[in-house]
């Protein structure tokens, strides 16, 4: 029997930004899959090109200047990007949503809590009266906010960061789509809040069956909720592993930089470890290896010739000439 569709494959995909100093290349040569159900992290430092695919993948991509120019999206076996914009409208919100980093930007001050829960719900279901409100409700009940029905005609002004959070995660999952994708929607919150909130959305996938695509700095949030990972630098993947893999046995010289950049509590150590220099300007990206410059196994090789995505054992992978020597 032939294997089943991945829920989504992205291929290849290129998101470029037209200036003019050049081409900022975002987004250079993405490529993963997502099976229904699972959580896929992506992880790597500021500007490396996380939040700009997931942008990419919902084609929210910013004007004027950026444009996709190449790859696929395919998403339940539809290629995202030939589709036209009214008909990539009934796809945001209705079988894919995105969760903001910050709640404040995301809701509307004017509106009640309701009205922006309800919104998507009119959209994509057409509901009204009182099947529109028990809609409403039932979202916000999903990511346990307490008395949701009198919560409805609260403003976001009159609710903690933690409860706008889970409002934002409620407009996501109202129309109980089949991917949610999470840019560090954490990044807010106080400790204890984010421990709920992500206990909410484990337990939000545990009940829909939902995949996500969670965006993370933080390494021990991705331990926590994800199965598998993807490190991004400088606009492409340089390594795909599983969760326990990635941390067990990474392969990529700046993945393993970044593990061990992590606090731990078995161990005493006067300093962190950190990673020497600064990531390239997109605009002016060196030939190879884009890590190149500042990987302690660099070797003649990376600074003439860019790697391939090249197998460390079964469903691990990294960009790295070194990976399999």
């Amino acid at each position: 029997m032939a294997a089943a569709q991945p829920l989504l494959q992205v291929e290849d995909l290129r998101t470029y930004f037209f200036t003019r100093r050049g081409v900022v290349k975002a987004v250079d040569g993405v490529s993963f899959s997502l099976e229904a159900g699972e959580t896929l992290g992506i992880v790597g430092e500021s500007g490396s090109g996380k939040t700009m695919t997931s942008l990419s993948l919902l084609r929210l991509i910013p004007q004027p200047g950026g444009k996709i120019v190449g790859g696929k999206v395919l998403f339940d076996g539809v290629d995202l990007l030939q589709l036209s914009e009214s008909e990539m409208r009934d796809y945001r919100g209705s079988k894919i949503s995105m969760i903001l980093q910050d709640p404040m930007a995301s809701l509307n001050p004017v509106y009640t809590v309701g009205e922006q829960v309800a919104e998507p719900l009119r959209q994509h279901q057409h509901l009204s009266g009182k099947a529109l409100w028990d809609q409403v409700t039932e979202a916000l009940r999903l990511l346990r906010i307490p008395s949701p029905r009198e919560r409805l005609q609260n403003y976001p002004h009159q609710m903690s960061g933690g409860m706008r959070q889970r409002v934002v995660g409620g407009i996501a999952v109202s129309c109980l789509p089949k991917l949610i994708i999470a840019d560090e929607p954490t990044t807010a919150l106080d400790a204890t809040i984010q421990a709920q909130y992500l206990a909410h959305l484990k337990d939000l996938q545990r009940e829909t069956n939902v995949a996500m695509i969670f965006v993370s700095h933080d390494f021990g949030i991705v331990g926590r909720m994800c199965d598998r990972v993807a490190v991004m630098y400088a606009g492409k993947i340089v390594e795909t592993a599983s969760v326990r893999d990635l941390f067990d046995n990474p392969q990529h010289p700046y993945t393993i930089g970044l593990v061990n950049s992590v606090p731990r509590l078995d161990r005493k150590v006067e300093r962190l470890a950190s990673i020497e220099g600064q990531p390239p300007q997109l605009l002016n990206l060196p030939p190879g290896c884009r890590f190149a410059p500042r990987c302690y196994a660099v070797f003649d090789r990376c600074h003439l010739e860019e790697p391939p995505e090249m197998s460390a054992s079964d469903d691990h992978s990294a960009a790295c000439w070194r990976v399999g020597a």
